[in-house]
């Protein structure tokens, strides 16, 4: 079992890897829309007020999972598993809307969204984990 921190993405906030492989399992830790520099996608001041846009930030999430997972040869076409977490199930139709422009109904992998009091940040919105099935190399 060898789990990964990536280096061009955000620092884990505790002690967990980006990614995990266990045999021919790839489990991605809980993402979210973080940069680099601690600032988070699809967050906006608009004349003094807050913006939180969840198609942004469906896609940052969906965009950093994607490249995660390019560091074990996977793509989101291995992901088997969704499990994504919502701060206001409100935003579930902008989330769903996005989310169906990575992953197709009928071939896509199974999916549980549940809503959450608050995720590690105010500016999020979302935060999404997953499992893939990528062979390894003998």
């Amino acid at each position: 079992m060898k789990g990964k921190t990536i280096v061009g993405k955000a620092k884990p906030l505790g002690a967990y890897p980006h990614i995990k492989r266990v045999g021919d399992f790839l489990f991605v830790s809980g993402t979210s829309s973080r940069k680099l520099d601690n600032t988070h996608v699809g967050v906006e001041i608009v004349d003094g007020i807050k913006k939180l846009d969840i198609k942004l930030q469906t896609k940052a999430v969906l965009e950093n999972i994607r490249d995660i997972l390019t560091e074990e040869n996977a793509t989101l076409n291995d992901v088997v598993d969704v499990t994504t977490f919502l701060v206001d199930m409100e935003d579930f139709k902008g989330y769903n809307e996005t989310y169906a422009t990575f992953f197709e109904k009928e071939n896509g992998p199974t999916r549980t969204t549940v809503a959450v009091r608050q995720l590690p940040h105010p500016d999020l919105v979302i935060e999404i984990k997953v499992m893939a099935y990528k062979k390894q190399h003998d």
